[in-house]
């Protein structure tokens, strides 16, 4: 039997202004296996980054349920949710969020060192994921003095550092050149594979859509399968 990572049902998320109401999911409901790639794409305003943000805890929903590993979100305390950030949710953003005064390794690092991990354990671990995604020359460079692509790279590999059940990705190739973004998400799959992360990516671009398991059509606030 398939297992279940992240799943959520009849997730509905309002806003509200004044005496306004927007409606911006309407009973959207999803089922994540483990290891699986899916693609959500969608009209922009549609609610792709409002959904990917409740699917990672970032923000609770009006109503309706997101259960990470079985455990329900929306139950949890901010400590308890962060915690499950930290273990079971990797990130990746259009821009990198890279914290500018610390280095490359310092930053793919931060996840593990929150966890009180043993120092030269987590900096061994660091550079080895930071060679794996082509910055072995990099490790000391501050996001300043990194490429888009690179800082995307790092980006990536600090959202893999913990091992995580799933990756959430917003747009991670928007922000770069075609061809840099080809190899960018080129790596992501590979990575993917190789730590075994349920891989979920918001995108505009169809092609790369089309190289994932599923892809998934946001629409009138509720997923529709391509």
């Amino acid at each position: 039997m398939t297992e279940i990572v992240l799943s959520c049902r009849q997730l509905v998320r309002e806003f509200h202004e004044g005496d306004n109401v927007l409606r911006v999911l309407n009973g959207a409901e999803l089922d994540i296996s483990s290891g699986e790639r899916v693609a959500i794409i969608g009209a922009s305003g549609s609610g792709k980054t409002t959904l990917l943000q409740l699917l990672g805890g970032l923000d609770l929903p009006s109503s309706g349920s997101v259960l990470v590993n079985g455990r329900d979100i929306a139950g949890m305390n901010g400590t308890e949710r962060g915690e499950l950030r930290n273990n079971a949710l990797g990130f990746v953003y259009q821009f990198h969020h890279l914290l500018p005064e610390f280095s490359a390794l310092e930053n793919v690092a931060m996840p593990l060192l929150l966890r009180r991990n043993s120092i030269s354990d987590i900096t061994a671990e660091a550079t080895d994921l930071l060679k794996r995604v082509g910055l072995a020359e990099r490790l000391n460079h501050r996001p300043g003095e990194l490429s888009g692509g690179e800082r995307q790279r790092a980006a990536v590999a600090r959202a893999l550092i913990t091992h995580p059940s799933v990756v959430l990705a917003d747009e991670p190739t928007g922000n770069l050149d075609h061809a840099t973004g080809d190899k960018l998400f080129k790596l992501m799959l590979e990575l993917n594979s190789e730590y075994d992360s349920s891989l979920i990516v918001v995108t505009h671009d169809m092609k790369l859509a089309a190289s994932m398991d599923r892809v998934l059509i946001l629409t009138d606030g509720v997923l529709v399968e391509q």
